[in-house]
C-alpha cells in the first residue's frame, strides 16, 4: 500500500501512536507523518504510507490552520491545561483589549519556543529538561502568522477560541501566552484542533474508528490518496518513455527537450514528473547551470 491517508487524530494519542496503529491496520512498516500533534490535540494528520514515507522531508511549506481554545488568568508550566498552574492573575481582559493585542501577532513575528517542546538546544530536547525542572534560555525564532482571528470570547468566563493560520514551527501554546501578555494578563491553551495541513482539510480526514472498520473490511484503499496529492503546489511536467527511463535511473532531463509550462524558472524550483501514461514518477529540481531538471526523488516502483 502506497499513498496518503488523512487521519482525524483523536485526543490522547501522540503522532507516534497514530503511526503505530496505522502500521497494523495497513500491514505496512514504512509509515510516516507530516507534522507532530501533541496528545491533547485533534485533527488533520496526513499519514505517509509505503513509498509515500519518502516525501516527509520534501513537502511544500504551506501554512497549517488551527482552532485553539484558551482561558485567561492562569499560566501553566506546559502552556496547556495538561500541566500544572504556576501563576495566576486577577487582571481580566475585555474583547476589545484582546482584539488590539491580536494586531501585534499577525505577519512575521519572533517567538520563543516553550520549554515543553521537542526543540533541541545543545543536543538536549527542551521537554526533557523541563521534566527535570530545568529552564534554559531559548533563542526566538521567526514564524509567520497568516491569519489570526478571535472567533469566540466570553468576558465573564474569560474563555475564547482563536482561528490561526501559521507557518511550520509555530507553537500555538506560546502564541496564546504571548497574546494574553499583550492584553495585560496570563493565558493557557485549553484545546487545539488542526483543521488544515499540507493542503488537506478536516472535511477530508477520517476518524480512527472508521479506519479500523475499513481495514477489517479490506477497504482501506478507498481512502488512500495518491502520493502526488502531497505536491499539488508544484508544477508538473510530462515526459516520454525514454525520458522516464532516464529519470527513474537517476538521470537529469534536458529542459530544452521537455514540454515545460510557460513560466520563469529558478534554481532549485521543484517539478512533479509524470510518465507518458500519466503515472507519477517523482520530483525533479531545476539546475540552471546545466539547463536541466535534476533528479530529486523517485516515488514510482521500477518494474
Amino acid at each position: 500500500m502506497n499513498g496518503v491517508i488523512i487521519l482525524d487524530k483523536p485526543a490522547g494519542f501522540t503522532s507516534f501512536d497514530a503511526v503505530a496503529v496505522m502500521r497494523g491496520l495497513a500491514h505496512e512498516k514504512k509509515i510516516g507523518h507530516t507534522g507532530t500533534l501533541d496528545p491533547m490535540a485533534t485533527g488533520v494528520l496526513p499519514l505517509l504510507i509505503g513509498r509515500a514515507a519518502k516525501a516527509a522531508d520534501l513537502l511544500p511549506d504551506t501554512d497549517k490552520e488551527y482552532t485553539a481554545g484558551f482561558r485567561l488568568g492562569e499560566r501553566f508550566d506546559t502552556g496547556d491545561v495538561t500541566g500544572r498552574v504556576i501563576e495566576r492573575s486577577p487582571i481580566r481582559a475585555s474583547r476589545e483589549e484582546l482584539l488590539r493585542a491580536l494586531e501585534r501577532f499577525r505577519g512575521d513575528i519572533m517567538q520563543v519556543p516553550p520549554m515543553y517542546s521537542a526543540v533541541s538546544v545543545g543536543g538536549q530536547r527542551l521537554y526533557k529538561l523541563a521534566r527535570q525542572g530545568i529552564e534554559i534560555e531559548r533563542e526566538a525564532r521567526q514564524i509567520h502568522i497568516g491569519a489570526l482571528e478571535l472567533t469566540e470570547f466570553d468576558e465573564n468566563e474569560q474563555r475564547g477560541v482563536l482561528a490561526v493560520a501559521c507557518s511550520k514551527g509555530t507553537y500555538i501554546r506560546a502564541l496564546i501566552e504571548d497574546i494574553a501578555g499583550a492584553a495585560g494578563t496570563l493565558g493557557v491553551m485549553t484545546s487545539l484542533r488542526r483543521v488544515r495541513a499540507c493542503g488537506f482539510t478536516e472535511d477530508e480526514a477520517v476518524a480512527l474508528e472508521d479506519l479500523r472498520g475499513l481495514s477489517a473490511g479490506g477497504k482501506l484503499d478507498t481512502v488512500l490518496r495518491p502520493i502526488e496529492t502531497l505536491f499539488e503546489d508544484y508544477p508538473a511536467v510530462g515526459v516520454s518513455a525514454a525520458q522516464a527511463a532516464r529519470f527513474c535511473n537517476g538521470g537529469g532531463l534536458d529542459i530544452g527537450r521537455l514540454r515545460m509550462p510557460r513560466m520563469a524558472l529558478r534554481e532549485g524550483q521543484r517539478f512533479c514528473v509524470f510518465g507518458p501514461e500519466g503515472r507519477f514518477l517523482g520530483l525533479a529540481a531545476v539546475r540552471t547551470e546545466r539547463n536541466e531538471l535534476g533528479f530529486l526523488k523517485l516515488f514510482a516502483e521500477i518494474n
